[in-house]
């Protein structure tokens, strides 16, 4: 039975066999964050965890609103992560914050574009003088949603990326997980793009590499969960055990809640702050992130 989730680690939890044909598992920790690297390498991998063949970072962090002192020291390792996926060292580099800022689960990605250090329009002698010549070309945007634009974000997108020719696109997207403790607290990172809206059943164009040309790196961090699987999570915590056949009517009955600690506003802001200072430390190693902070804030 598949419950919704955009986490590849969920989807291999979720599967009785662990050593899965064509997927890969390797797990590390640095700095009390734990760090599941899935790559599912053919097809056979592709109908296991539904999930497109490529590789999938998972990093396991304590709660993010307990650990605000540690923002800097997991920024770091992350970005370590994010380098490692990146194509190239050199190029534009077009940062993406999906997501409607007035919906405080959904707004992580243009949240996290507020503290993005842009610099592709520093050039030249101003790049000189404000000692940033050595600085990454980067470029960020907040392309709206389709219900206030009218226009998939995916087509928009596809216009910047012709006009400006990055080397690669970063996606930073809220997620919808299935487990209640992953919420602020667990990065994925992706090599395959991102479907926006597919983890609350409301999937849009797929942004990846087939459409817009360019590598596409995809980060997010859980922020929902369907309320339908908290409701059977909490049914089973009493002692009632239901059969599957019993679980699949009840998730056909489902209405589509999704449900959001009550915490969210300071998760959204410490999620947010973490991801930036870690896109913005992989995109410029060369800066100290105490540098990065003081200039983005």
């Amino acid at each position: 039975m598949n419950f919704r989730t955009d986490l590849a680690l969920e989807r291999h939890e979720s599967v009785k066999e662990k050593d899965l044909a064509g997927v890969k598992l390797e797990v590390k920790e640095c700095k009390s964050i734990k760090i599941s690297n899935i790559t599912v390498l053919d097809e056979r991998g592709e109908r296991a965890l539904g999930k497109k063949k490529g590789r999938y970072i998972t990093a396991e962090l304590p709660s993010l609103e307990k650990s605000a002192d540690m923002l800097e020291d997991w920024g770091g390792v992350l970005s370590e992560e994010i380098r490692g996926l990146l194509p190239e060292a050199e190029g534009t580099v077009l940062v993406v914050g999906l997501g409607n800022r007035d919906i405080t689960p959904d707004a992580l990605g243009p949240e996290c574009i507020s503290l993005l250090l842009a610099t592709r329009h520093i050039k030249g002698e101003l790049a000189e003088s404000v000692g940033l010549s050595s600085l990454r070309s980067v470029a960020g945007i907040v392309p709206g949603v389709l219900g206030n634009t009218g226009i998939e974000t995916a087509e928009i997108l596809k216009g910047i990326v012709a006009q400006i020719k990055p080397s690669a696109v970063i996606v930073i997207d809220a997620l919808a997980a299935r487990s209640l403790e992953r919420l602020g607290n667990t990065v994925q990172l992706c090599d395959t793009g991102v479907s926006p809206g597919s983890g609350v059943g409301n999937k849009r164009k797929s942004i990846d590499v087939d459409f817009l040309g360019v590598p596409v790196i995809a980060i997010g961090v859980p922020t929902v969960v369907d309320g339908i699987t908290v409701a059977l999570d909490v049914i089973e915590a009493g002692g009632v055990e239901l059969s599957e056949e019993k679980k699949r009517d009840i998730l056909r009955g489902e209405k589509g809640m999704m449900v959001t600690p009550k915490e969210i506003d300071l998760m959204i802001k410490r999620a947010s702050r973490l991801l930036a200072l870690a896109v913005n430390m992989a995109l410029q190693p060369s800066m100290e992130a105490q540098e990065i902070m003081a200039i983005v804030g």
